[in-house]
């Protein structure tokens, strides 16, 4: 059986991240696993700009911001293998992959990076009625065909949901000569980021109807109509409220699901609200020695934040390895939440491994508006920031200096609190 320090699975932004920081960080035995046929994952096939501002101080494409790091990889010589498909990872980090070339192999990890990202939710997983036509597309494999593969799905578009890749899709489309009529989302409120509705939707005067939902699809061979209609507070269709538009293809855009079967198989603890990891301050999971990060750990806005998360994984990996986070006892304090946010990347912190600033993530469960975000440390508040909004669709994060946690030597509560202003 091979052995390898590091072994990180994926090769998209997040796995190329980790291994990058972890080479920085001194590792040397790095392997990277990606099923696909070459680096950078989803960022191949996004092609519209607004990537790496906060990384590279300037906008870039996907493929741009994949190749800085695919780059990266190259000169420091860090090895990789492409096509290769991952099958499980046993408790003990032994990992089991195949490939055209070595077949089905093992690898002996000391330390394992999973960077899996994400897939959408499926029609199957949404329960629409009606027919099971050709021309209904995830809005990501249609994003597939229209930027890599060279088709159009569709001439005539409805999409459900208003997720961040449903809406660059709707500016696509209307570019590539198709017709978006509208786009549906079950949800009060959007599940994009703000300036995805205004740039896709709002430029193209693409409506967006908020509270509606597909009661129908029409067509045997193919989508000949969809009809949506409008929900309670209960997400029920309301009677009298349906809309028919006729087309030829529905895009599903209606979430992202980490990518979690290896980890679940393995026995890593998941959360039950990301469906990804529980992790730590350093971004290990249940299982010491296997770190997440990226859109397998919870679903990112920006490729920049997936990129630093990931980079802080790899650097932790590396110290793992090195036998730095291994030494003594953990003392884990659980972050507690109240009045707004549904999770926290991390779940626990122990105060003692912190550097010297730890990055929290979360995001709410509505809309809110003139809020303040508040960190308490044993009722201590040590953070207390405005916000005029904040929504579902776009991640907070707040930032935890090193000083706060020595200032509170005897530490047992960790809060987490949104405010009235």
């Amino acid at each position: 059986m091979k052995t390898c320090d590091i072994v990180i699975i994926g090769g998209g932004p997040a796995g190329l991240a980790a291994a990058n920081a972890a080479y920085d960080a001194g590792a040397r035995s790095i392997l990277i696993l990606e099923r696909d046929k070459e680096l950078g994952g989803i960022l191949n096939q996004c092609i519209h700009n607004g990537f790496g501002l906060h990384t590279f101080q300037e906008e870039l494409t996907g493929p741009e911001y994949a190749y800085r790091f695919a780059e990266k990889i190259d000169q420091k010589k860090i090895a990789y293998k492409l096509s290769t498909m991952v099958l499980s990872i046993s408790p003990e980090k032994v990992v089991t992959a195949m490939n055209r070339e070595d077949g089905l192999f093992d690898i002996q990890a000391k330390a394992i990076v999973l960077a899996m990202g994400c897939r959408e939710r499926s029609r199957g997983a949404l329960n629409i009625p009606g027919y099971r036509p050709a021309g209904i597309y995830s809005a990501g494999t249609a994003q597939r065909l229209v930027n890599i593969e060279g088709f159009m799905p569709g001439r005539e578009v409805v999409i459900l949901g208003s997720g961040d890749i449903g809406l660059i899709m709707a500016r696509r489309m209307t570019l590539e000569g198709a017709k978006v009529k509208v786009a549906a989302e079950l949800m009060p409120y959007s599940g994009g980021l703000k300036r995805n509705i205004v740039q896709c939707l709002n430029d193209f005067d693409i409506p967006l109807k908020l509270s509606h939902t597909v009661v129908d699809i029409e067509g045997k061979e193919r989508v000949t109509g969809v009809t949506i209609a409008q929900v309670d507070s209960h997400n029920k269709p309301i009677p009298g409220t349906e809309e028919h538009y006729d087309c030829d293809t529905l895009l599903l855009s209606c979430g992202l699901i980490p990518e979690n079967e290896l980890s679940r198989d393995m026995g890593v603890e998941l959360n039950r609200v990301t469906n990804g990891p529980t992790v730590n301050e350093s971004l290990e999971t249940s299982i010491p020695g296997v770190f997440a990060a990226g859109n397998v750990l919870h679903v990112h806005d920006l490729v920049d934040f997936v990129s630093e998360e990931a980079a802080a994984a790899g650097r932790s990996a590396a110290a793992y390895v090195a036998g730095g986070c291994t030494d003594g006892e953990r003392h884990d304090i659980p972050v507690a939440v109240e009045g707004g946010p549904r999770y926290t990347v991390p779940c626990t912190i122990d105060p003692a491994r912190v550097g010297n600033e730890l990055v929290v993530r979360f995001r709410v469960g509505g809309v809110m508006k003139n809020r303040f975000v508040s960190v308490y440390l044993d009722g201590d508040r040590v953070i207390h920031r405005r916000r005029p909004v904040m929504a579902p669709g776009e991640m907070e994060e707040v930032k935890l200096k090193r000083a706060m946690f020595q200032a509170h030597p005897d530490l047992s509560s960790i809060c987490i609190r949104v405010e009235e202003a």
